[in-house]
């Protein structure tokens, strides 16, 4: 057994939030020789992962008791999602569910799961961690609130771009259902990452410096262009433009945002593009 696979398996790690993508982080790390802890927010959310193999608790992420009884743990990652709700669950998920698992873990390591959404930039500029994040949505407001605590304790802050992977391609659903429209000229970028290279990344971040993390798969494009490339591979036309929706829940945006920093240390997506990523699934059914 090699040094660095004893020394995993002494380590402990919970996933606040086995979710859509948190359970891919939780299999991963079980398969890296991690002790995994998962949580997920009721025992009846539960209940489906009795068969996981590693445990998953439903405790919610401000119940400082129940957390306290897990015991310790060398890293804490926070993939715990809102449920698309707004600023209430917002604040008690994403920022006192930051808090509450800070100091009640006090982790060498603290992984938050963030948005590319608080950059509000509207120009379709290109976008990088250095760049302003000032969100004007209440979400996008609390998102930051939640990053800067996080900082401020020595974590970690991962900027996840749109998730998509079966079960959430919402993009593709539109298209086939017939409800994809083209908002405006269809100029507006869409930047994406698939959930298996969303999860990757998160764990990457575990030997990665503190700081923020744009993670994206770096080849973002425009609404047109994703479509076209889903209309050419069914052989049927675009879908008809029309307005611009500027209602989203975390604010509308027009930016390319790159994920040079976190490529830089060495992390690299399976799914280098959408199109990759389309024929490869599709492929497999």
């Amino acid at each position: 057994m090699s040094s660095s696979v004893s020394h995993a398996l002494r380590r402990r790690v919970l996933v606040a939030g086995c979710g859509f993508t948190g359970l891919i982080v939780s299999r991963l790390l079980h398969q890296k020789g991690w002790e995994v802890v998962a949580l997920t927010a009721s025992a009846l959310t539960a209940k489906p992962l009795a068969d996981e193999p590693f445990d998953v608790f439903g405790i919610d992420i401000n119940d400082r008791d129940g957390l306290t009884a897990l015991g310790r743990f060398d890293a804490i990652i926070h993939a715990a999602s809102s449920g698309r709700r707004g600023g209430d669950a917002y604040r008690s998920v994403y920022l006192e569910g930051s808090r509450t698992l800070l100091e009640t873990f006090q982790p060498r390591r603290f992984i938050f799961s963030s948005s590319t959404s608080v950059y509000a930039q509207t120009d379709g500029s290109v976008v990088t961690e250095e760049s302003p994040a000032n969100p004007e949505r209440e979400t996008g407001k609390i998102l930051r609130e939640a990053e800067e605590l996080v900082l401020a304790a020595g974590g970690h802050v991962a900027r996840l771009a749109g998730i998509y992977a079966p079960g959430r391609w919402v993009t593709l659903e539109r298209f086939l259902d017939g409800t994809a429209v083209l908002e405006g000229d269809g100029s507006r970028v869409i930047n994406q990452i698939h959930r298996d290279d969303a999860a990757a990344a998160l764990i990457f971040l575990l030997d990665a410096p503190p700081g923020i993390y744009n993670v994206t798969d770096g080849c973002p494009l425009t609404q047109k262009e994703l479509y076209t490339a889903i209309a050419e591979h069914f052989g049927r036309p675009l879908p008809p433009y029309g307005p611009v929706n500027t209602e989203r829940k975390r604010g509308w945006t027009n930016k390319r945002v790159s994920n040079a920093k976190l490529t830089g240390l060495g992390w690299a997506p399976r799914y280098c593009t959408f199109q990759q990523a389309l024929l490869g699934e599709l492929a497999l059914h």
